[in-house]
């Protein structure tokens, strides 16, 4: 790998184009490790009931986190704040709609039992 700055492109944009890789790069390799930890914990049986979930769901959050700021580019920056505000709302609105679902089907069964 040369050290060579591409043809046309300004000395300040070759350095922000080794830090988005080199981002792409420890995204990937977090993700791969939660996803393998989540993998094993459940294979190895190391925990169980609802240990287990709590353990999955923290590293379904954090898997959520690496995924924004690695990949999207998110932070708590000011610039990058209306785009965090974006994905809140519409986890917001997605959290209703599946526990609204949920709850009403969990009503109609409730209601059909004798």
């Amino acid at each position: 790998m040369s050290d060579e700055i591409p043809a046309g492109m300004p000395a300040s944009e070759y350095g922000g184009e080794f830090r988005e890789r080199f981002s792409y790069i420890v995204g990937l390799v977090l993700a791969l490790v939660l996803t393998g930890a989540a993998f094993a914990l459940v294979w190895m049986r190391w925990l169980t009931g609802g240990s287990a979930l709590a353990v999955l769901g923290l590293l379904a959050f954090l898997q959520v986190i690496v995924h924004l700021r690695c990949f999207l580019h998110i932070d708590l920056a000011r610039s990058h704040r209306d785009d965090l505000k974006l994905i809140l709302f519409t986890a917001l609105i997605l959290l209703v709609m599946v526990a609204g679902t949920i709850w009403i089907l969990y009503d109609q069964h409730a209601r059909m039992m004798p």
